[in-house]
C-alpha cells in the first residue's frame, strides 16, 4: 500500500532526535567519523562503512520528523509527504549516483549498476527479509494471524505490474533487441508506471479509503514537536543524509575492491539494509504485537514505492541526465524480483500468517543472498 509505511505507531520509535532519548541515535556518532575517514584519513573502505551506518539514524530522524508533519497536514497531503519522505535514502542514493554517472562517464557502468542494485535490493529486502522476520516474530508470539486481505491484494497487484514492466525489456535483450529499443521502451513504461501510482494513491486516500481502514488508522497521535522544528529536523536530516549517501556512492567502487565484496552484492543487500533498518525494526516489533495490518502495510507498502514510483522516478531523472538507465535490471535482478513477488504474493494469498511462512522468506531471501555474494 503506497501511503502505508509511514503509519501513526511508528511515532512512538523515536520521541527525540536527542542521542540520550534513543539508543539507535548513538550511532549518529558515525557522521562525524565519516568525515574524519572522507576529509582527512582518506581512507575509502572506513568512509564506505560508517556512511553505511550513519544513515541508518537519519533515516529515522527523517521518518520521524515527517510523521510530525503529517499530524497537522490533511489526509492526502499527509500521504504525499509519506510517499515522498518514505524511501527517500533510496532516492538520495540513486539520484545521486546517476548525478555522477552524467558528470563523469568513466563511473557510469560502476554507477548504473549501483543504482539498479539498490533498487532490486530494496525489493527484495522488504518482500523477504523484513516481510519474513516479521512473520517469525508474530507467529512465534502468535499462533496464527490475520490481515486486511482486499489492501493487500492491490498492493500485490501493482507489484506484478511493476515486474512486468522489468521482465518485457529483459526479453526484448534476451531476444537480441537494440539497446536503444531497450531503453526507450523503458522511459515510457516507467511514465506509465509513474501514473499508475498517481492513480493509486487516488484510489487509497480518495475513492476507496474505506478498503484500507484499520484499527491503527483509528487512533489519533498528537504532534510531539512543533511544526517549525519538524520541518528543521527533516531539512537537516536530508541534507546529512545526502552528504553520507555522497560519500557512499563515491566510495564504494574503491571500498568493493578493499573489502573484497561484489558491488552488486553492495547494492542489492547492504545499502537497502542499513537504509531502511530503521523500518525493518518497526515492522517486526508491530507484528509481535498482533499489528499486522500496519507490519504488512511497512514490509509491502514500501516495496510497492520502490517499484511503481521510486524506480521508473529514477528512469525518468537519468533520462533527463542523458544517462542511459533502463528497467532491464539484469537476468539475475530481474528473475529474484519476479519469484520474489510471486512467492509473497503466494504466502499472503490466504488472507493469515505464522511463523513457517515467515521462515520460508527467510530461507529464500537467503539463498538470494549467497547468489548475489558468488556473481
Amino acid at each position: 500500500m503506497p501511503m502505508s509505511e509511514t503509519d501513526t505507531p511508528k511515532i512512538g520509535v523515536l520521541q527525540s532526535f536527542s542521542p540520550f532519548e534513543n539508543k539507535l541515535n548513538w550511532l549518529l556518532i558515525a557522521v562525524p567519523i565519516t568525515i574524519y575517514f572522507s576529509w582527512i584519513a582518506h581512507d575509502t573502505g572506513m568512509s564506505f562503512v560508517f556512511s553505511m551506518i550513519a544513515i541508518m539514524p537519519l533515516a529515522l530522524l527523517m521518518g520521524h520528523a515527517t510523521e510530525e508533519i503529517a499530524l497537522r497536514t490533511s489526509e492526502s497531503l499527509g500521504g504525499l509527504l509519506n510517499a515522498t519522505f518514505g524511501n527517500a535514502v533510496e532516492i538520495i542514493i540513486a539520484g545521486l549516483a546517476i548525478y555522477t554517472a552524467a558528470k563523469h562517464p568513466d563511473q557510469a557502468e560502476t554507477m548504473l549498476i549501483v543504482v539498479q542494485a539498490s533498487l532490486v535490493g530494496s525489493i527484495l529486502g522488504n518482500l523477504l527479509l523484513v516481510l519474513g522476520l516479521s512473520l517469525l516474530w508474530g507467529g512465534i508470539r502468535h499462533q496464527k494471524q490475520t490481515f486486511n486481505q482486499p489492501a493487500l491484494s492491490m498492493s500485490g497487484s501493482l507489484l506484478l505490474l511493476a515486474v512486468l514492466a522489468m521482465l518485457i525489456p529483459a526479453a526484448v535483450n534476451i531476444g537480441g533487441g537494440e539497446s536503444d529499443s531497450i531503453l526507450e521502451l523503458s522511459r515510457y513504461a516507467a511514465i506509465v508506471l509513474l501514473v499508475m501510482y498517481g492513480l493509486a494513491l487516488f484510489f487509497q486516500l480518495k475513492t476507496h479509503s474505506h478498503i484500507f481502514a484499520s484499527d491503527a488508522e483509528v487512533e489519533h497521535e498528537e504532534p510531539k514537536m512543533a511544526n517549525k522544528d519538524a520541518w528543521k529536523l527533516l531539512i537537516l536530516a536530508t541534507v546529512l543524509v545526502a552528504w553520507m549517501a555522497e560519500v557512499l556512492v563515491h566510495s564504494i567502487d574503491s571500498a568493493a575492491d578493499e573489502l573484497k565484496m561484489p558491488t552488486l552484492f553492495i547494492g542489492v543487500i547492504l545499502l537497502p539494509f542499513f537504509g531502511n533498518a530503521a523500518e525493518h525494526f518497526t515492522a517486526v516489533i508491530v507484528a509481535g504485537k498482533d499489528k499486522m495490518d500496519l507490519s504488512l502495510a511497512i514490509a509491502i507498502g514500501s516495496s510497492v514505492q520502490i517499484a511503481v514510483f521510486v524506480a521508473p522516478l529514477m528512469v525518468v531523472f537519468a533520462w533527463l541526465m542523458g544517462v542511459g538507465l533502463s528497467l532491464e535490471f539484469g537476468p539475475l535482478e530481474t528473475a529474484a524480483t519476479f519469484l520474489s513477488v510471486l512467492v509473497a504474493n503466494s504466502i499472503l494469498n490466504d488472507g493469515t500468517t505464522n511463523w513457517l511462512e515467515g521462515a520460508m522468506l527467510l530461507a529464500c531471501y537467503t539463498i538470494l543472498g549467497l547468489s548475489f555474494w558468488m556473481m
